[in-house]
């Protein structure tokens, strides 16, 4: 078995900061607090916690197993460690998954660039709930501009892939997520204080065992994989730029319990923000794009200059939470 020599992260908060931003993307904004809210909060976190620790955990660690020992990235990793073998179609696949992701991830993530451009403009100002819906509708049609913001958005993936794994993955890793977690912490703090800003804290959080079923610890798990990226081979790859003095069980802990916490803090930043104003939230594209944006007007009507920079600064924090996944989907 031969292995090819492999540059390496050159620290292992590194290591681990690029592995964490993988996984915390789009998901842990628009889909975990809807989830959450919808299926038991407190109870459904729990149920997620289960998945990620039983099954998330184990599959993470003998993802970065597989990377770490090959050296190679995902499409050969399995041809290295076990030669003439069908294990190879395993590689392929995890590589046609992320494949098929980044076609619809990277799509969303340049609407997050029209929109920081939009909300950089006071574009949002004086608008009614229904012009949101207009807009939304009219920018997603277009067959233009979604398209200009996707090629800027992958040239900006590009242009950190290849500056390579020291000066580009790590570097940009270590800039961004701490960036990340200011914005996430400053909008969440701007957020609780909005009057009945405690409506969405219970509908967040409040336990509700009664709506723990089977599509709860579906969703739960689904959720899970999704949101670590769990499947697609692209944390094996990332392993094979990790050294032999990382350790790979408390780098994929590190991981899970930042995924998930940026998660919870995220529907911190929404549901209360949401509450206070007498929205009821709901999940993906329409409550980024469309229900936000309102929320954000109305919520804060009274400082207008406030709304405006909360709704740049959530759009900036959408598109970097994007980008340090699309750098991992686009690292095979």
């Amino acid at each position: 078995m031969q292995k090819s020599e492999r540059v390496n992260f050159g620290s292992k908060i590194g290591a681990v900061l690029a592995a964490a931003g993988s996984a915390v993307g789009l998901g842990n904004i628009w889909r975990f607090p809807y989830e959450t809210g919808n299926h038991g909060g407190a109870a459904f976190i729990l149920v997620y916690l289960a998945c990620v620790l039983m099954l998330g955990m184990p599959i993470m660690i003998a993802e970065f197993t597989v990377g770490r020992h090959s050296k190679a990235s995902t499409g050969r990793a399995y041809k290295v460690l076990a030669p003439g073998t069908h294990w190879k179609w395993l590689g392929y696949l995890g590589v046609l998954a992320g494949f098929l992701i980044l076609g619809y991830y990277s799509v969303v993530a340049g609407w997050t660039l029209e929109y920081i451009l939009e909300a950089g403009v006071n574009g949002f100002a004086d608008k009614k709930p229904e012009d949101f819906v207009v807009a939304f509708q009219s920018f997603s049609k277009d067959p233009v501009r979604p398209l200009i913001w996707l090629v800027i958005f992958l040239l900006v993936t590009h242009f950190v892939i290849v500056k390579g794994v020291k000066d580009g993955i790590e570097k940009s890793s270590k800039v961004l997520m701490p960036v990340l977690f200011i914005l996430i912490v400053v909008l969440v703090g701007c957020s609780l204080s909005l009057p009945n800003a405690e409506k969405g804290l219970e509908f967040l959080l409040k336990p509700d065992f009664s709506k723990v079923n089977g599509d709860v610890f579906l969703g739960a798990m689904g959720q899970a994989f999704f949101s670590l990226s769990l499947g697609m081979g692209c944390l094996s790859t990332y392993a094979s730029y990790f050294g032999k003095e990382t350790k790979l069980g408390n780098t994929a802990l590190s991981v899970g319990v930042i995924d998930t916490f940026v998660a919870v803090l995220a529907g911190l930043i929404i549901f209360p923000a949401a509450f206070s104003v007498g929205i009821q939230p709901d999940a993906g594209p329409s409550l980024i794009f469309i229900t936000l944006p309102n929320v954000f007007q109305q919520a804060f009507s009274g400082v207008p200059i406030l709304a405006y920079i909360l709704s740049v600064m959530f759009y900036v924090l959408l598109a970097l939470a994007a980008l340090t996944s699309t750098i991992l989907y686009m690292k095979w």
